[in-house]
């Protein structure tokens, strides 16, 4: 489906474009992982929210990165008032979300949390697909799959070190091991926790979340409008051949087509995604299995922490063995762990410990590698378009898929609804399959 990547020059250094951009996302994701386990907590336990608007909370915020990175990716390929340039979008990207961090913190009533989570899902969705496609301008295809790894890896230890950090400040804050852990305000098993904990955690949140908007200001354009030279396509006269005339600045490729290739390659990856259900599930079913939701925050925590520490040879390796090759290694994976999370029936069952750490290293063979795939198969000049569409397909395929997951469990139970996850993971590695043997 794909040409294999050229093989990479182990001697070159990624450039500065590539570190810089993963050290603000593992900056921001210290601040959104330090919020994320504990705001559903906040707004159950101290707003008085319900079960039904935190979901559409979450449902709202899942709609808006999706639909906001389709636009961004789209807006900027053109040559508008911002002129060739990613790098506006990516900072407003990671601006906003420190204004809605800052008016969650301060909230008193849920919708003010509705608020805050929508502008900080809105910033996501602006930096998302932008930033993706500057990592893709800064390199060549022999490097690609190791800028895409070197970022989700510094962007998974920030997940890593937001979480613990969370659980350390609140036990602190919080002055008790029940509010560590995220229980409610008014938590039967102990002393009311005080709300301003939840408040200081969430300030320092979007402090650190300043910190990555203002590394932003030092992240520069590759030279030549945002294209490597290995990516840069001819000269106009030569590719036009005085057939048709070239796209107007402002539209640059806008008669160009993604391609065949690009669209095949997300439609089997977007079939993948209708099993990629939220990993609150899982986490929900290590608690149904009797462990302690301390006992969850270091599970969730383990799942980073391989996540993290494969995503940088995953990428290293998709440039020298090809992209499929680890992608489809890392659906096996995901398959086998939630056929694995349906079968266990046992209380406190100890296998939940390396079944969440496989399911770190299949994020960490996926999730870059994608993107890197992603940008393998789009033309340069529509490269933010392509990253754009990728999201908006992952995102509301991936919101479906916890609708229907989140459907059978309550239906027919846990075992069901991960098998159906397992089911469908399996179907999209078929798919994927049958049409590399059909190109052939």
């Amino acid at each position: 489906m794909t040409r294999e990547p050229t093989k990479p020059d182990g001697s070159r250094r990624l450039p500065a474009t590539v570190w810089l951009l993963s050290w603000v996302s593992l900056l921001a994701d210290i601040s959104g992982e330090m919020m994320y386990p504990l705001l559903p907590l906040f707004l159950v336990g101290v707003l008085g929210a319900s079960k039904i608007q935190v979901g559409a909370i979450e449902g709202l915020a899942l709609l808006m990165v999706a639909l906001m990175s389709a636009y961004a990716g789209w807006k900027s390929d053109r040559l508008g008032m911002f002129g060739p340039s990613r790098v506006p979008w990516i900072r407003w990207g990671y601006g906003l979300p420190v204004l809605g961090k800052g008016l969650i913190a301060v909230a008193a009533i849920w919708p003010l949390v509705l608020a805050g989570r929508l502008l900080d899902r809105l910033g996501k969705g602006l930096r998302g697909a932008p930033r993706d496609a500057l990592l893709a301008d800064a390199v060549d295809e022999s490097q690609r799959g190791q800028a895409f790894g070197l970022h989700r890896a510094l962007d998974t230890i920030g997940a890593l070190l937001g979480v613990l950090l969370a659980a350390l400040l609140f036990w602190w804050w919080s002055g008790s091991p029940e509010g560590a852990i995220g229980l409610p305000a008014e938590s039967a098993s102990g002393p009311a926790v005080d709300i301003w904990a939840y408040r200081a955690v969430f300030a320092t949140a979007a402090l650190l979340g300043l910190g990555s908007w203002l590394l932003t200001f030092i992240i520069q354009e590759p030279q030549g409008n945002g294209l490597p030279q290995a990516d840069r396509p001819e000269d106009a006269s030569e590719r036009t051949s005085g057939q048709t005339a070239p796209a107007s600045a402002g539209e640059p490729g806008l008669r160009s087509s993604l391609g065949r290739k690009y669209w095949l390659t997300l439609c089997v990856l977007a079939l993948f995604s209708l099993a990629n259900s939220s990993d609150t599930f899982l986490l929900l079913r290590a608690s149904e299995l009797g462990y302690s939701p301390w006992e969850v925050v270091l599970v969730y925590a383990l799942f980073n922490a391989t996540y993290a520490l494969g995503s940088y040879p995953a990428g290293n390796l998709s440039d020298r063995w090809g992209r499929w090759s680890m992608i489809s290694v890392g659906w096996v994976l995901y398959a086998g762990v939630y056929f694995a999370f349906a079968s266990l029936e046992q209380p406190g069952a100890w296998w939940v410990w390396p079944l969440m750490a496989i399911y770190g290293f299949y994020m960490a063979l996926t999730e870059g590698v994608g993107k890197a795939l992603i940008a393998d198969c789009a033309p340069v000049e529509l490269r933010g378009r392509a990253m754009g569409i990728f999201h908006a397909t992952s995102g509301v395929a991936t919101l479906l898929a916890s609708l229907l997951v989140g459907f059978l469990w309550e239906q027919s139970g846990p075992a069901w609804a991960l098998a159906s996850s397992g089911l469908i993971a399996c179907s999209a590695l078929a798919l994927f399959w049958f049409c590399k043997k059909s190109s052939r």
